[in-house]
Order: C-alpha cells, then structure tokens, then sequence
C-alpha cells in the first residue's frame, strides 16, 4: 500500500463555511476533500489527511499559539507516517491575515522553507514526492472581513509564484484557484461541491507524482 500525506490548514481538515465564531462545523468525513481523494485512488492508496484549522505555512500566531506554525508540526509528522510516497503540501491562506502583514512572496518564501524542511526531514531515498497545492484566491466577506482586509489584493501573485517554485524545485503543482472557488459565505472555506471538485482534481497528480 502506498501512502499521500495531505498537509493543510482548515480545508484539509474539513471546516464548512462558517458564519459565528463559537462554531466550527466539519464536514464528514467523506465529503472532505481528501475522502474524495481516497476514493479517488482506491484501496491500493492510503490518504492521511493532517489538516489543522489556522495553520500558517511558518509564522508563530501570536493570538492563537505558536502551534499553528506549519514548520513547527512538519517534521514530527513526516516522520509519525513514514515511509510517504506523495506529499500533498497546501498552505499559506492564514498567513493572508492582516495581522501578520504578509505579501505574496512572503508566503511563497515560507512555502519554500516548508519545501527545504521536507527533504531534511526525509533525505534521500525516503524523501516523497511533493504535489504543491495553491489555495484558491481569498474572498475578504462575511465574519472574516476584517481578518483578511486586504488578503484578495496580496494574494493575487500567488499562484504564479508557486507555480514558479514548483518548477524550480521539480515538484507537482495544482492552482487550486483554476478549479474551485472560496465560499461567498466567509471567503476562505469551501462549500461540499468544491470539497468533491479538488479530491478529483488531486488524484491523477498523486498517481503521477
């Protein structure tokens, strides 16, 4: 059996569009677009997803915890599920928050420390094959206005970015953005179809990798 290892934030972990702060749905389990991804894949795969609300791609949140760093978690994890043959890395939405001041290439430098981390992690032969995932574009609405004011603006170089690195470092890429929207409700999570879009969407880079 050949194990994906899908790291991520909120989407990952299936959080439904939210409209209050003290409820964080999830779908279940296979609505989420890794369920869909195993699916996908079949019986000849295992899926991990590791999708943690707030997940940043390096930065220490200094309102909700230096947990939520990326970096922090990445190797512990690599290492709690190896051997790993295809890593599915899709970061970088949290880091849009306005109290962080990120740009755009902020966020794909920290994506390229993610990227560095996994072949240290993993050396050779161990290391997996990495598919790059750019969130689709953020939507500044709904509860998260605030949060994100002027995330749509700064994200916009992103997924050119990244498809740059993904070149550059020989891995996979998916700009999420070509096929999925973000929710209208909150701007950053998706809705079920979307969940159902991406799964599907993943599959043949994973079989690719």
């Amino acid at each position: 059996m050949r194990t994906v290892l899908c790291y991520g934030d909120s989407n990952t972990w299936g959080a439904v569009p939210m409209t209050r702060w003290d409820d964080q749905p999830r779908y279940d389990p296979e609505t989420r677009w890794t369920g869909v991804l195993q699916r996908e894949l079949g019986p000849d795969w295992q899926v991990v997803a590791e999708g943690l609300p707030a997940r940043t791609t390096v930065l220490d949140d200094p309102v909700d915890g230096p947990h939520l760093s990326g970096l922090r978690y990445l190797r512990p994890c690599l290492e709690s599920h190896r051997p790993i043959d295809v890593l599915v890395l899709m970061l970088g939405t949290n880091d849009f928050k306005r109290r962080f001041g990120m740009e755009a290439e902020d966020v794909a430098f920290g994506i390229d420390r993610l990227l560095r981390e996994v072949a240290f992690a993993l050396p050779a032969p161990q290391t997996p094959r990495v598919v790059l995932v750019c969130p689709p574009p953020i939507v500044v609405t709904g509860i998260f206005t605030t949060m994100y004011e002027g995330a749509d603006r700064k994200f916009a170089p992103l997924p050119a970015l990244l498809a740059e690195l993904a070149r550059a470092r020989g891995t996979g890429f998916l700009d999420a953005g070509l096929i999925i929207r973000s929710s209208p409700v909150d701007g950053i999570h998706w809705e079920a179809a979307a969940h159902g879009a991406m799964g599907r969407a993943v599959a043949p880079l994973v079989r690719a990798a």
